[in-house]
């Protein structure tokens, strides 16, 4: 095996955001120079921002929060699959046979993205309803792609989180796959546990099977 790829985005004040969402806010709070025992950083930031996991209490008006996600989700082989659709994933694109309980993240042309820096792209790659379909019906256990969401700005944003999220799939966004060849490889991500939650920031890596 080869060592670990921290495939999550760094979190700061100014990074990209879902539009709408409030922007990020990392402020120091005490300081050891200033007299205080320690230093403490507050932090003021939407659970959809950065690498993050969705919930299906997010799309769900029923569903269950953050807590309730099982670790085998998100811990174990998972498949990088790169695709070059300048739009959306579609069903051609998926692996053949589609292992039940397999963990998949695509590598889209997001990844050329800076998605600290950049102003948010509404024409990023997402993946398309018919895709989501078909991972819903192979029994997918975790998906994940390299933008801020599994479905599109203008089109399939609703119908693919739902198709996922009924079907038990966990989602996760905002990978950094920059670093990442296609294959096989080991997954760690590890959402915060937020009670009720419809998401959570997500510290994710990858290893070389």
């Amino acid at each position: 095996m080869g060592d670990w790829i921290d495939v999550s985005m760094p979190l700061r004040n100014g990074m990209t955001v879902w539009p709408g969402d409030p922007p990020p806010r990392f402020q120091q709070t005490a300081w050891i120079e200033k007299g205080d025992l320690c230093n403490v950083t507050r932090m003021d930031v939407s659970v959809h921002t950065g690498t993050h996991m969705d919930a299906p209490r997010h799309f769900l008006p029923d569903g269950a929060g953050m807590e309730t996600m099982p670790l085998e989700a998100v811990l174990g082989p998972a498949l990088v699959v790169e695709t070059r659709h300048p739009v959306s994933i579609e069903p051609g694109e998926l692996p053949v046979p589609l292992a039940q309980g397999g963990r998949i993240l695509f590598k889209t042309l997001n990844s050329a993205r800076d998605l600290l820096d950049q102003p948010f792209a509404e024409d990023f790659v997402f993946i398309s309803r018919a895709a989501a379909r078909r991972l819903a019906e192979a029994g997918i256990r975790a998906v994940g792609v390299d933008y801020l969401s599994v479905g599109g700005f203008r089109q399939d944003l609703l119908e693919t989180h739902e198709i996922l999220l009924e079907a038990g799939i966990w989602i996760i966004e905002g990978l950094d796959l920059r670093r990442v060849e296609p294959g096989a490889y080991e997954l760690a991500c590890l959402p915060l546990k937020i009670i009720g939650s419809d998401g959570a920031p997500a510290r994710a890596a990858l290893r070389r099977i």
